[in-house]
């Protein structure tokens, strides 16, 4: 097991902010490429001037994931010249709180040290053993991260909570493989509802879809334009007169959805569509049940009249509902 997950780790790297006020990218193991690292820096908070301090953000670029976290030294340490620094984590996975766990080990492993030297040896040692002990900064285990946690990490019952029966349309959306757009001007609410949308299609477990940090730069965006259909999260209030980028614009603080003139044929509300709304609702709103079972809540026969049966679940029956959908 742990031999099959270490192979999801690409790399490690350092961005250091020194008493003067300079970010720079100062060292890596083994390498990103100079596309990837711009856009690394662009993602880490020190290199954002007047901007609030970050300590994890996550996001995905070129098929690689991305895990920075960002600390600030503040007690006397080896570190004397460095006000601030971000360890950054890149990986074929989605798993931001095994990522998360991995760095800040690694940072400790900074402030004491002083030296990169520790961390790579802490990282060489998970890549190949898939363990990390250590009395002083802690211990990770690299099997205690099950994708499968991960992926229901975030709730969809707030999903349904916020924004109601308007909820059929981020899940028509996903079923059909359109483009959704999400603004939220905190990195973290961003981060936090984005996650969680790639479960209502919850059968398909792809995550790959999710592009929860994008920046309306030209690499970027021509990199989010290979996918057919995502999810993508921004920052930039400029986002929202970008309709070429979206079918389905989520503006998250206002947690108001808008569909484009262009895809409101495809995204059209039938009853099937409103029965199904309802169901999701009822079933989200239900005190007893947790989130995994509102993704698997049952659809009831007569949705489907001689397309399903009663043993069928949500989770079973989003082939079918697409047919009906298209």
């Amino acid at each position: 097991m742990a031999a099959t997950e270490t192979q999801l780790m690409l790399s490690v790297g350092l961005i250091e902010k020194d008493v003067n006020g300079d970010t720079l990218w100062v060292w890596c193991y083994p390498s990103v490429s100079s596309d990837l690292r711009k856009v690394l820096l662009s993602k880490c908070c020190l290199t954002q001037d007047g901007r609030d301090f970050h300590t994890f953000v996550f996001g995905q670029f070129c098929r690689t994931w991305y895990y920075i976290t960002t600390v600030e030294v503040q007690e006397p340490t080896a570190l004397n010249k460095v006000t601030h620094f971000s360890i950054v984590v890149t990986a074929k996975d989605f798993n931001p709180e095994k990522y998360a766990a991995l760095s800040r080990i690694l940072c400790r492993m900074y402030i004491k040290h002083g030296s990169p030297v520790k961390m790579m040896e802490a990282y060489v040692t998970v890549l190949t053993k898939g363990i990390c002990q250590s009395d002083e900064n802690g211990s990770f285990l690299i099997k205690d991260y099950d994708v499968r946690k991960a992926y229901l990490a975030g709730s969809v019952k707030d999903v349904v909570s916020q924004f109601g029966m308007e909820t059929i349309i981020l899940y028509t959306a996903l079923m059909l493989k359109k483009r959704i757009v999400v603004h939220h001007p905190r990195i973290e609410a961003l981060l936090e509802f984005t996650r969680v949308l790639p479960t209502l299609t919850w059968h398909r477990k792809d995550w790959s879809i999710l592009h929860p940090y994008v920046h309306l730069t030209d690499t970027e965006l021509e990199d989010l334009k290979k996918c057919p259909g995502y999810i993508a999260g921004f920052v930039d209030p400029e986002v929202s007169n970008r309709s070429d980028l979206f079918d389905v614009y989520v503006n998250l603080p206002d947690s108001v959805i808008t569909v484009s003139q262009s895809a409101k044929e495809a995204l059209a509300m039938g009853k099937l569509h409103k029965e199904v709304g309802h169901l999701i609702v009822q079933s989200a709103e239900d005190a007893e049940r947790s989130d995994s079972q509102v993704i698997k809540v049952r659809i009831p026969t007569r949705l489907y009249s001689a397309h399903s049966c009663e043993k069928c679940t949500l989770e079973s029956n989003l082939t079918l509902i697409h047919r009906i959908f298209l």
